[in-house]
């Protein structure tokens, strides 16, 4: 028996297409709409690196703090008996469930709390300018706190481009301060409305403005013990200088918050996916911004075209 192919002609296929439409129109709106909701939802929940679902399979139990240290260690045994949130479990708010947002949240509504800095301008030895903004314990709190020559100061470094006026440079002030310590935040070089005054400014690696300025407070102020806080860059340039001077450094205790640690590396990951591409964009132009607003100092010392195509 022989075989007979039939090939459809082209009124069959459009019949195929016109009832397939038809079938299709009978679903209603709403479940398109709830289709399109969730593929947008998948993609934003991987885009934005939501660990919701994970954080409710586990009850919202949280995960537990994970430190490195020296085994034999006093300091390690002496900070951690203190600090109960080092013995605990880290659960991130369940509707800031994502690094991103918390960045988004800290920036956009963050709420910094209302102070007023007082500003020393510290002068370097190459004719460089550093503002260092103090603020008070009194400056903070109407309680009545007793400061005096020994009442402990908090250096505190901010990250790339941030100065005494960022976010979340005021709220760790903020909180240090109503504590009853002394802050001081050392601002970058240009930054904090403050002129680059000599042909040095700053990078991740220049230690010298931090040394310097720990050694002048322990001067003026042997008495009172000096801690420091660094924070992103702030932290990988206050690494550094612990690491090249040592235990001959007049400070009493130091903590690096978010360290990029390994530069190169941080580099590389910045650029890796569309998300951290977003802050590789907005890193430059924070530096462009930076660079225009002492374009005088950075067209001698610079390739001043090459900064104009940041984009």
């Amino acid at each position: 028996m022989d075989d007979h192919y039939c090939l459809p002609d082209s009124g069959s296929s459009s019949n195929a297409y016109w009832l397939l439409l038809q079938v299709l129109s009978l679903i209603p709106l709403w479940h398109y709409l709830l289709l399109a909701a969730f593929v947008l939802f998948s993609i934003l929940y991987k885009f934005l690196e939501l660990h919701f679902f994970e954080d409710l399979l586990s009850g919202f139990a949280g995960s537990p703090v994970l430190l490195s240290y020296n085994t034999s260690s006093q300091i390690r045994d002496a900070v951690v008996s203190k600090c109960e949130v080092l013995r605990g479990r880290y659960l991130a708010t369940p509707w800031l469930c994502s690094p991103h947002l918390q960045t988004l949240f800290l920036n956009y509504f963050g709420r910094p709390p209302l102070l007023k800095y007082t500003r020393e301008l510290f002068r370097t030895a190459d004719g460089g300018t550093i503002a260092l903004d103090w603020l008070l314990s009194s400056d903070v709190s109407d309680d009545v706190v007793s400061e005096d020559e020994s009442t402990p100061i908090v250096v505190v470094l901010p990250g790339l481009t941030s100065d005494s006026s960022s976010q979340y440079i005021k709220h760790l002030a903020y909180q240090t301060a109503k504590r009853g310590w002394k802050v001081v935040v050392c601002n970058h070089r240009g930054l904090g409305g403050v002129s680059i005054t000599s042909d040095i400014s700053y990078n991740a690696g220049w230690t010298e403005d931090v040394r310097t300025v720990v050694n002048y407070l322990h001067k003026e102020r042997s008495k009172a013990p000096l801690f420091v806080v660094g924070t992103s860059i702030g932290a990988n340039i206050l690494v550094k200088y612990l690491g090249e001077d040592g235990e001959n450094i007049p400070v009493a205790g130091a903590v690096a918050v978010c360290s990029p640690w390994d530069l190169l590396l941080g580099d590389r990951y910045i650029r890796r996916r569309r998300v951290q591409k977003i802050y590789d964009k907005v890193v430059a132009f924070g530096l462009q911004h930076y660079a225009k607003l002492h374009q005088s100092h950075f067209s001698r010392n610079a390739n001043w075209e090459g900064i104009e195509k940041v984009a």
